[in-house]
């Protein structure tokens, strides 16, 4: 196993990533360059990947993703929210179902006649059975956990409903279907919360609220351990509040603020987060509000930070379909996953109806990246890796060729070289297995259930040493990796994986 000391207690895991945007991680560096790649939208065939449902079926007036994706078992399923015409929704537009679907691929999305609830006369409706489907709904991270020994309790979900005056609520069940309520409910303040993750055998919630509000919103986090007794105070995990322009102490509305908290995804040595970057108008007025997609990364589900200040991640001005004279806005779930070759990110379009589920994507993976910063090349320096047994190194590179390379050493937790696999030893990668047409390849493995992912550079390319893996059992190691060649400056660092047999 691995256990990557990045000044945090952390887990020990059987692969670990270290991405270039992790200064944790990968706290040194000298001659690079951070970049960070935004989310791809195909123009005007942006998948609308959840389209509203036909006439009479529950979600035949509005689709929402303040929900989840969680892959189970070879496939995708995703937990949204609806509203039917017959709903009534004049009457209350912010109160939803939960609706279920299922995806091969992320993009096209099956809604299964699930049998569970009663809708205006039928079961043969995708309403999940979560308080008997009734429709009083706003926010629904859900998470997926196999570890938990109680066979009913593999699906853990945290809610916000009008019913308990927006507090938040907890349900469990063994299927992601069939829901059992906490007997305790509410069990926490108000929070409209979309980040719900398990680390280190404790349970996190985040979201809008807690105990830290100011002069705008924040992010705020919760604990548990059973899943039942949660922390009456609250961490704050992350503000923007500072960012000019600031609002009046009695302003709303009004200054740079998080929408939301942020959806979770854990990797298990770093977690990501996907949050609203909520940008105020100096008149208070919701309708001119406008959010982008922002990235955060924590390593203890309490803390985050944003590897670049306000980075547009997804950027909501390339949406399409936006009215005019409205500024364009978009909000997020809790929905990022790698699936094949590809890295995936569900998102809705929000406060200009129709909302829709939509999707932004990224090359497996590659969601930022280092490169010199010139002709002189350059290198970085992982935080000491304590490795309990031997270990595999493969790093997910473009950009190598006959004039650019990549050379991986190793040295020990005190900076010293290690003989065999330092200076004259050291791993290099140059240009990489090539098809019969000359592009670089490398074979990434599909996820389970997925189609094969096929021929793709350089996503997880093999560092081999002549003396063989990373070897284990003598004590923390460090990776340097360094940027040669002629053109150093070609290459593009994006990850490193280190994977225990």
């Amino acid at each position: 196993m691995i256990t990557v000391q990045n000044g945090v207690l952390s887990p020990s895991v059987s692969e670990a990533v270290l991405f270039p945007f992790d200064d944790y991680t990968i706290p040194f560096t000298a001659g690079l360059r951070l970049h960070l790649v935004p989310g791809k939208r195909p123009g005007q065939n942006n998948p609308i990947v959840v389209p509203i449902g036909e006439p009479g079926d529950p979600d035949d007036h509005m689709v929402r993703f303040y929900g989840t994706v969680i892959p189970v078992d070879g496939e995708l399923r995703m937990w949204y929210m609806a509203q039917g015409t017959r709903d009534d929704p004049e009457r209350d537009g912010k109160q939803f179902r939960v609706c279920y679907a299922t995806s091969q691929d992320g993009v096209h999305w099956e809604k299964p006649e699930l049998g569970l609830v009663e809708y205006e006369g039928s079961k043969k409706n995708n309403i999940v059975n979560l308080r008997e489907g009734r429709r009083d709904f706003a926010c629904i991270p859900i998470i997926h956990d196999p570890e938990d020994p109680d066979p009913n309790r593999r699906f853990k979900i945290v809610f916000e409903s009008w019913i308990y005056s927006n507090q938040f609520a907890v349900a469990t069940s063994p299927d992601g279907l069939n829901w059992t309520e906490s007997p305790n409910n509410p069990v926490g303040p108000g929070l409209e919360q979309t980040g719900l993750i398990r680390h280190n055998g404790c349970y996190y919630v985040n979201g809008q609220g807690g105990h830290h509000f100011g002069s705008g919103r924040v992010m705020s986090t919760y604990a548990s351990y059973d899943f039942e007794t949660w922390t009456e105070a609250s961490c704050l995990s992350f503000r923007r509040d500072a960012v000019s322009p600031q609002p009046m102490p009695t302003e709303w509305n009004v200054g740079e603020e998080v929408h939301l908290g942020a959806g979770l995804w854990d990797r298990g040595n770093v977690i990501l987060g996907v949050y609203d970057i909520w940008h105020g108008h100096p008149s208070s007025d919701r309708l001119m509000v406008m959010m982008d997609l922002g990235l955060l990364i924590s390593h203890d589900a309490l803390h985050f930070q944003e590897p670049i200040k306000d980075f547009r991640f997804v950027a909501a001005f390339e949406e399409l379909g936006e009215l005019k004279g409205k500024p364009p806005t978009i909000s997020h779930g809790q929905g990022m996953c790698n699936w094949g070759d590809k890295t995936l990110l569900w998102y809705e379009n929000w406060g200009n109806p129709p909302v829709q589920v939509r999707l932004a994507s990224w090359a497996r993976d590659r969601l930022g990246y280092y490169e010199p910063l010139g002709k002189g090349g350059g290198h970085c320096l992982s935080c000491a890796l304590d490795v309990s047994g031997d270990v595999k190194l493969s790093a997910n590179v473009d950009g190598l060729g006959q004039h650019s390379e990549l050379r991986f050493e190793l040295l020990d937790e005190h900076f010293h070289p290690i003989d065999g696999f330092s200076g004259d030893a050291a791993a290099v990668l140059t240009a990489l297995d090539t098809t019969a047409d000359g592009q670089d390849i490398i074979r990434v493995p599909g996820d389970a259930g997925a189609e094969e992912s096929g021929e793709v550079p350089g996503l997880r390319v093999p560092v081999e040493w002549a003396q063989g893996k990373i070897p284990g059992g003598k004590g923390p190691v460090r990776i340097k990796t360094t940027f040669g060649g002629v053109r150093p400056e070609d290459a593009h660092l994006y990850a490193m994986y280190l994977e225990s047999d």
